[in-house]
């Protein structure tokens, strides 16, 4: 014979974990030559931090540290604690390699240029000549025409 208390516990439970809205968010961490977007579902008010923990990309990358690394959400700086809201990209950011700026007075100081969308440029080769502006037409260049009528002493 069942135990109806049990029942009653089960059932109850059951309604409660129906009433607990989850949500659908993306936590993503990209490395130089991988990307990672793993969905998950979190529950509803659930914060950055949880969405990170929750992924489980922690245990395939534990270089990550909520600590260290900081995160946004699509792009955006943000603090773990952070509410999310349903499909929102979680984004893990890893430190730079080079400091940009730095990187750039480098080539600079070495005389290197660069070509448009970054890289440098090979030897012999050069950036495309931008296209002359059309010239316009040569204005009415006639002298004002004089009036004809001989003067007259009055």
């Amino acid at each position: 014979m069942a135990d109806p208390e049990m029942n009653t516990v089960e059932t109850v439970e059951n309604k409660e974990d129906s009433r607990v809205a989850k949500i659908e968010v993306e936590v993503a961490y990209a490395l130089p030559h991988e990307q990672v977007i793993l969905s998950t579902m979190i529950m509803e008010g659930g914060t950055v931090a949880d969405a990170i923990k929750h992924s489980g990309i922690m245990l395939t990358y534990p270089e990550i540290d909520l600590a260290v690394n900081k995160c946004g959400i699509f792009g955006k700086m943000t603090k773990a604690a952070t509410v999310l809201r349903a499909g929102d990209r979680v984004e893990i950011y890893r430190a730079l390699i080079a400091d940009p700026k730095e990187v750039r007075r480098q080539r600079a100081a070495e005389g290197k240029r660069m070509k448009k969308g970054g890289g440098d440029l090979k030897e012999g080769e050069a950036t495309p000549a931008k296209a002359a502006p059309a010239k316009a037409a040569p204005a009415d260049t006639a002298a004002p025409v004089a009036d004809s009528k001989p003067a007259t002493d009055a």
